[in-house]
């Protein structure tokens, strides 16, 4: 099985300092729809792992992230897409909780649902702690430049082996180059 994991906020849809507080709020990145449709033509299992500790903050509840991920997967379906699962965490940093990245609960979770290692599996975030929790299930981290993606590219303490992309779609076209690259 062909698996990739993206972070939501600065990945697929813009990202706010303010936070993603309803459906109204949630505005895909342009080009993003269409790689996540590019990657089901070529048969990979796209699954979203996202911190949402809006939610734990009080800033919306659980019905809004339901009705922002409803969005998401039917703007998704327009574009001849879709998202196989999303997986999120809804504490906040003080809460300790091992699903937050960049702890590596979520992803973990992600492993154990799809009985697979995620042992070279593209983790795609736009933040340090999404590159870290990659790191700490033995996934690669890539960074894309969309969302927070420029700081980051700036941290000292970016993963060694991170690979560095513009933006999904850039990802995307790396991914399926490398599928038709001789072995």
């Amino acid at each position: 099985m062909k698996l990739i994991v993206l972070d939501r906020d600065g990945v697929i849809n813009h990202d706010s300092d303010q936070f993603i507080k309803s459906p109204e709020e949630w505005r895909p990145i342009r080009g993003s729809l269409e790689a996540i449709a590019r990657l089901n033509q070529w048969g990979y299992r796209v699954v979203v792992a996202t911190n949402q500790s809006g939610v734990g903050r009080g800033l919306f509840d659980m019905d809004t992230l339901n009705a922002i991920h409803e969005r998401m997967q039917k703007t998704l379906a327009h574009a001849g897409g879709r998202i196989d699962s999303v997986f999120f965490c809804t504490h906040i940093d003080g809460d300790q909780c091992d699903c937050r990245k960049p702890k590596p609960g979520m992803l973990t979770e992600i492993s154990l649902r799809y009985n697979i290692s995620l042992s070279g599996v593209p983790v795609v975030g736009d933040s340090l702690r999404d590159l870290q929790a990659a790191v700490a299930v033995g996934a690669q981290p890539v960074l894309v430049m969309t969302g927070k993606g420029a700081m980051t590219a700036e941290d000292p303490a970016l993963p060694l082996d991170t690979l560095i992309f513009p933006d999904l779609s850039a990802v995307v076209a790396h991914l399926t180059t490398q599928e038709h690259a001789p072995r």
